[in-house]
């Protein structure tokens, strides 16, 4: 779990995801962005849905491998081709105005 309350950029999570270690994180700052749909998103103020989170990961088998499964497809998002041709596209917009 990585219930954050501010995160620049969420790197345990993907370190978790790129495990294959299912994630519970926090539903603000760049954590829902970073997860996409691949981990269980929780408000890191309520101590209860911390809790629940956990009981879900820890009673769901299927619901482990699936956020796995996920976390694999997510962190495959994140690499240095990708940031390049994103910022390579922000870059054209710019001087295109």
């Amino acid at each position: 779990a990585y219930p954050s309350l501010y995160e620049g950029i969420g790197f345990p999570i993907l370190e978790a995801m790129a495990c294959g270690i299912p994630v519970i994180t926090s539903n603000i700052s760049s954590m829902p962005e970073v997860a996409g749909n691949a981990t269980l998103l929780i408000d890191p103020y309520k101590v209860e849905a911390l809790a629940e989170a956990l009981r879900q990961l820890l009673t769901g088998e299927s619901l482990r491998a699936e956020l796995a499964q996920r976390g694999y497809s997510q962190v495959a998002r994140f690499t240095w081709a990708s940031a390049a041709a994103e910022l390579t596209t922000v870059y054209q917009h710019l001087l295109s105005q």
